[in-house]
């Protein structure tokens, strides 16, 4: 298994409930993974703590060959975990052009090979063009393709997602999340996202988990785990 997360819990000191409750999930190399849940699921906490933004009470967390944190006192901070991380609201330098932001995270490479690896996540999001832009002259749906080319660019074990479509507008979802997921597979990337939006898991996902406060409640393929769910509600709003 790529990603190995056992026995994740974690709970804030505000709160009387546990946030996060004995959270598991083993992934395949260059599977796309949706947490699917209601808003106070503890949906964003897990991304948090699998990011290495929040500390867990306990569980371990695995990546490739490397522990991010374990019992034993393991705990890797979040740079040096070596993820691809695209927030909700794309947090692209406003002051750098668009082939600027992509190479940022490419620091240690020689300067050659910065401009051939921008070169290539520029024609993979087809924004050749777009090079020499600023974020503030880019759509939404452009400014995320940029987000998602800067996460992709060093080639990351594991790619986090928060909410992906949650800023864009309704027409460009459907299209947007097509070019997402295209995207993702062409590079074979390991990826978690999360979302409150069953049609995200949908066409994105190759397997859900649901969660419901803060715990495991269905893991499956879209067309199962989503079927049972609309039958249910169906179900329920029949009786």
């Amino acid at each position: 298994m790529h990603v190995q997360i056992s026995d994740l819990c974690f709970d804030y000191s505000s709160s009387k409930t546990p946030t996060v409750s004995d959270f598991s999930l083993h992934m395949q190399e260059g599977e796309i993974v949706s947490i699917l849940g209601e808003s106070g699921s503890g949906k964003s906490t897990i991304l948090r703590l699998i990011a290495g933004l929040e500390t867990p009470k306990k569980g371990c967390i695995q990546v490739g060959d490397r522990a991010f944190c374990q019992g034993d006192g393991v705990y890797l901070p979040v740079e040096k975990r070596g993820l691809g991380m695209v927030f909700q609201d794309y947090a692209l330098f406003p002051h750098m052009t668009v082939e600027a932001n992509i190479m940022f995270g490419l620091k240690r490479w020689k300067r050659a090979e910065r401009k051939q690896r921008a070169a290539e996540m520029l024609e993979l999001i087809h924004m050749e063009d777009f090079r020499k832009r600023y974020p503030y002259e880019l759509s939404g749906g452009q400014q995320q393709r940029v987000a998602l080319a800067r996460a992709l660019a060093p080639k990351p074990s594991l790619l986090l997602l928060d909410e992906p479509f949650s800023n864009l507008d309704a027409h460009l979802q459907q299209r947007i999340r097509d070019e997402l997921r295209n995207t993702i597979k062409h590079t074979g990337t390991t990826t978690i996202f999360v979302t409150h939006d069953e049609e995200d898991a949908r066409v994105l996902a190759d397997r859900v988990v649901m969660v419901e406060k803060g715990a495991v409640k269905q893991v499956g393929r879209p067309c199962d785990i989503l079927k049972e769910t609309f039958r249910g509600q169906t179900a329920h709003v029949e009786a």
